[in-house]
């Protein structure tokens, strides 16, 4: 089984977000943190999260991107079990039973982006019109023989077809969408 965890490239989550993830938490899309809020009115770092952040479960903090990564179905109880915990005491869910249920829906949202090969790499950029939100997800993998070590390492991959050796920011790449 495959979950997202959280992944920092570089220190810019610490700059751009509120509370920055810890590298390796579980993470999942997490837009229900800006259900109380109007999205245009966000600014800063908030917006910043809204746009574009990954909840890490266990520091409840954001991360620009998230890594698919090997999970054992114990580790999917446990994140299912933390993040209902985290809702009744952050969000206020009115019990656990509740919380259990929407943290079930929210770990099998994370694990449907999971479709890629262990290692991927996905990003998450959200917008909200008319009062709906919008979260588009891309896939992005390392060139061949590159580490984890600079984020310009990366190329989107359009389609799960071979990339042709750059990156090209206005060709489209595969995309899911959640509304």
């Amino acid at each position: 089984m495959k979950l997202l965890r959280t992944i920092a490239l570089d220190p810019s989550d610490t700059f751009v977000f509120d509370v920055a993830a810890e590298p390796g938490d579980w993470a999942i899309s997490g837009v229900f943190r800006f259900c109380d809020c109007d999205p245009a009115k966000l600014i800063g770092k908030h917006r910043t999260a809204f746009r574009s952040g990954f909840l890490g479960v266990q520091s409840w903090g954001w991360s620009t991107l998230a890594q698919v990564a090997y999970a054992t179905e114990d580790d999917r109880r446990a994140l299912v079990q933390l993040l209902a915990s985290r809702l009744v005491e952050r969000f206020g869910a009115p019990d656990f039973a509740i919380a259990s249920a929407a943290a079930e829906e929210e770990v099998a949202f994370a694990d449907s982006l999971c479709t890629h090969p262990l290692g991927t790499v996905i990003a998450v950029h959200r917008s909200a019109d008319d009062g709906e939100v919008r979260e588009s997800f891309r896939s992005l993998r390392l060139r061949e023989g590159q580490g984890h070590g600079k984020a310009f390492s990366f190329m989107e991959v359009a389609d799960d077809a071979e990339p042709d050796g750059g990156l090209d920011l206005a060709d489209t790449s595969r995309e899911w969408s959640r509304r």
